[in-house]
């Protein structure tokens, strides 16, 4: 590990006595959106537009065998997996790796990855994109990319800043 830290970035709030602006969640709220009745969940814990663009923090619930998106990067954003429960398969370009609750995994701009769960139990994962971005659309709009046409499954993931390998 490297002993050289890097400073901290410029200030950009510059009031005097601080603000109250934190956003609370609690553990136990209804996700935002749920795939199909009995599929993945997702939980928009602090979406891009809460931020101001600065990332965007999801929790995804996903059932048994739930599958997830083929090998793919992303031209504008980093991504960032740490599992909460159950074993998530993630792949990190060269190899899939079975995580557990603990794991992380950082994706760096333009890095390949996937993730998936083939288990017969249910997992559960934060998902991070920064900078942020609205994943909300993409997240909800995945399933319906089998009735696209080639062209609009392109623009679609060009749109969501996900290239498919």
């Amino acid at each position: 590990m490297s002993l050289i830290h890097p400073s901290y970035p410029a200030p950009r709030y510059f009031g005097e006595k601080g603000e109250v602006t934190a956003r609370f969640r609690p553990a136990d709220s209804e996700p935002e959106f749920v795939s199909e009745p009995g599929g993945t969940a997702y939980h928009y814990l602090s979406t891009t537009q809460a931020t101001d663009g600065e990332y965007g923090l999801y929790r995804v619930e996903m059932g048994p065998e739930a599958g997830g998106p083929s090998t793919h990067f992303h031209k504008a954003m980093s991504e960032a997996f740490f599992v909460l429960a159950g074993s998530v398969r993630l792949f990190d370009g060269e190899r899939w790796i079975t995580a557990r609750s603990g794991d992380h995994l950082y994706v760096p701009v333009g890095g390949l990855h996937a993730f998936r769960n083939d288990s017969a139990e249910p997992a559960s994962m934060l998902m991070l994109f920064a900078p942020g971005a609205p994943r909300e659309e993409y997240f909800e709009s995945i399933s319906r990319l089998a009735d696209l046409s080639d062209a609009e499954r392109v623009e679609f993931c060009e749109r969501h800043d996900s290239f498919f390998v």
